[in-house]
């Protein structure tokens, strides 16, 4: 997996201005999170854990609005 995130900088363009757009990309396109995701290894059972519990709270949410609205 290969990630390109580049800016071009001009000679009349500030550092820190240039530094807060490559940032912005690098958030946009998910970088930081993908790197954060597979800094450490987890086990599939981890994973399918993880996503299975994120769905319940989901449902959970989803319900409770749906009382709340009539």
């Amino acid at each position: 997996m290969i990630f390109l995130a580049h800016i071009i900088v001009d000679d009349s363009e500030i550092l820190e201005k240039a530094i807060k757009r490559f940032k912005r990309m690098v958030e946009k396109e998910g970088i930081i999170r993908e790197f954060k995701k597979r800094e450490y290894y987890e086990k599939p059972s981890t994973i399918l854990n993880r996503k299975k519990k994120a769905i319940q709270r989901k449902l959970l949410k989803k319900s409770r609005k749906g009382r709340a609205d009539y």
